[in-house]
């Protein structure tokens, strides 16, 4: 009886020490990180499990395609830093467009970040079955179209890549300019796969909700399988750091409208933003007036992701 309490006792204690080692893993810290301004972690804390759906891996190891202006490298140890600062846990690797069709650094990246990390990839209308099947068993829950004239992915291929991705589980990842979106809402519509926008879908300041682009994501929404990203307010507010006052009534539009639809995402390492490294710890205390409810900014944080890329249910 001595031998078995103190074996119980024992397992005991390892299993407080354990659940304070996670505690101190998801606590928020001073931390400086790379292509981030500040070392001061938010004032905001995340709620366990909280996920930034959008983030990008680069690294000098894999060879880049455009010649255009990108970060060498901001590595996955590097986004590790980023995730001690803020306090999230979870993460969603997209394949950014300096690797065209390319997905080996988001891969590799995958595989060191591990459990917690999905990925969203990019794949041309020349990618076969089998290659799709080994992208979803490595964590790879949808694929991304830019639809600019440089990339590698076209609205023509939106429908017959969709199909052939739809048993899979996969999405379609939109980011492209409010005026392509309005242009191409009948096509989204007929995709038999979810679809999510980047960074709000990206309606011009200071239009706003008046923008066109508000009103077809709305509708999209409204017909049952469209998300948006609460990302990236610097790209289209023109008043910016560190209010981004412009973009709040964006923000708040959506939650009140669907909160249900949305997820948060960080943009790390904001490769729009060329030297100008905005600060992530005032970037996510943005949640507290776009999303002042607990309830519901831990829905976006943790359920909605727990839902749209497959994690496990948070207990």
């Amino acid at each position: 009886m001595i031998a078995r309490r103190t074996v119980l006792q024992g397992a005991a204690a390892a299993a407080v020490a354990a659940s304070a080692t996670a505690v101190c893993i998801q606590t928020s810290r001073a931390q400086a990180v790379p292509y981030s301004e500040g070392t001061d972690p938010p004032k905001l804390k995340p709620p366990p499990n909280a996920c930034d759906c959008h983030m990008h891996i680069y690294n000098s190891r894999f060879p880049a395609v455009l010649t255009a202006p990108h970060p060498i490298d901001a590595r996955a140890e590097d986004y590790r830093l980023f995730q001690k600062r803020i306090g999230t846990t979870r993460n969603i690797i997209v394949t950014p467009s300096t690797y065209g069709t390319d997905n080996s650094c988001t891969l590799d990246a995958l595989a060191t970040l591990g459990a917690n990390a999905r990925a969203v990839a990019v794949v041309d209308i020349n990618v076969t079955d089998a290659e799709l099947k080994r992208l979803a068993g490595l964590g790879v829950r949808g694929m991304r179209f830019m639809l600019n004239p440089t990339s590698p992915t076209t609205v023509s291929m939106l429908e017959p890549l969709s199909k052939r991705v739809a048993d899979l589980g996969w999405h379609v990842q939109i980011s492209t300019t409010a005026k392509q979106i309005v242009a191409i809402e009948d096509v989204l519509a007929r995709l038999p796969v979810p679809v999510i926008f980047d960074h709000f879908a990206h309606p011009e300041e200071p239009a706003g909700i008046s923008d066109p682009v508000f009103a077809t994501v709305r509708r999209l929404i409204d017909s049952g399988r469209t998300w948006v990203k609460l990302s990236a307010p610097y790209i289209d507010s023109k008043i910016g750091a560190p209010t981004y006052a412009d973009v709040t009534p964006v923000a708040q539009a959506y939650v009140k409208a669907a909160p249900e639809r949305l997820v948060w995402a960080s943009d790390w390492p904001h490769p729009s933003q060329g030297d100008k490294h905005p600060n992530d710890a005032i970037l996510f205390d943005l949640l507290l007036q776009w999303i002042p409810d607990e309830a519901t900014r831990n829905r976006i944080l943790v359920q909605n992701p727990e839902a749209f890329y497959g994690f496990a249910k948070s207990a």
